[in-house]
């Protein structure tokens, strides 16, 4: 089981819910995916409007738990303002808190993002935030009251997989104890499975699977990855090596000439 916040889960996966072709197929993928966490991104034209209500009522009868997002902040401010939003519509503690400083990498602002992870975590906020895989950078959130920390892979939507293995390394080997979820750049079954055999917790995804041409088939197959990599870590694995290494020992056997 996967412990968040005092919150015990079975799945290692948190799924997010944009870019799906249709509601319809977003909840298909939700089923699939074995998720028992979903992201949602608080959208204030809809907070209120008939479609934001449908939607909401959608995630609701998936009988998932949601952690809300937000997504699009650009400021310590806009991401506290709708953090405090997000905890009167969704009616929790839970905030995966984002504050973006650059618009082409959606590289987090790491400097407002510990601040704003101060502010929220006095106020009672359970914070689970995006950052890099930076470890200066997760110790401040640390110390700011974060009990998780979700450091990207690579930047947001881009598919190219873990860039940095030593540095996501690194971070698991200084938080031995710490739940660490990879957030962000994941693009295949193959990547999640990657990061999980470092000792991760867990994975989020979104782009990855709603942009995929079967998104509740590519959902169920993280799923399996999610559990393979997972399985592989606790079984504990072969490390490379520099020479090669015989299956089959040589010393003690017969010698024919």
């Amino acid at each position: 089981m996967l412990t968040l916040y005092g919150t015990e889960v079975s799945s290692r996966l948190l799924l997010g819910t944009a870019l799906y072709p249709s509601p319809a197929v977003m909840a298909e993928a939700v089923r699939r995916s074995g998720t028992e966490i979903v992201t949602v991104s608080l959208r204030r034209e809809t907070a209120g409007g008939r479609s934001g209500g449908e939607f909401w009522s959608l995630i609701r009868s998936l009988g998932v738990r949601v952690l809300p997002n937000t997504a699009g902040c650009h400021s310590v401010k806009e991401a506290v303002t709708t953090a405090r939003m997000a905890r009167e519509v969704f009616a929790t503690d839970w905030i995966k808190l984002e504050v973006i400083g650059n618009h082409d990498t959606l590289q987090p602002d790491v400097f407002g993002l510990v601040e704003a992870a101060r502010i929220l975590a006095a106020e009672g906020f359970q914070v689970f935030p995006y950052t890099t895989d930076d470890l200066v950078v997760a110790e401040r959130l640390v110390d700011a009251g974060c009990r998780l920390l979700m450091p990207w892979c690579a930047p947001i939507g881009s598919a190219r997989g873990p860039q940095n293995i030593d540095a996501l390394r690194s971070l698991r080997a200084h938080f031995p104890d710490l739940p660490l979820i990879v957030d962000a750049g994941i693009g295949r079954p193959s990547h999640a499975a990657a990061v999980m055999e470092l000792g991760y917790d867990a994975v989020l995804l979104n782009t990855a699977v709603a942009k995929a041409g079967d998104p509740a088939a590519m959902a169920a197959a993280f799923a399996g990855a999610i559990d393979a990599g997972r399985a592989a870590w606790l079984a504990g694995m072969l490390e490379p090596r520099d020479m090669a290494v015989p299956s089959t020992p040589v010393i003690g056997q017969a010698v024919f000439s």
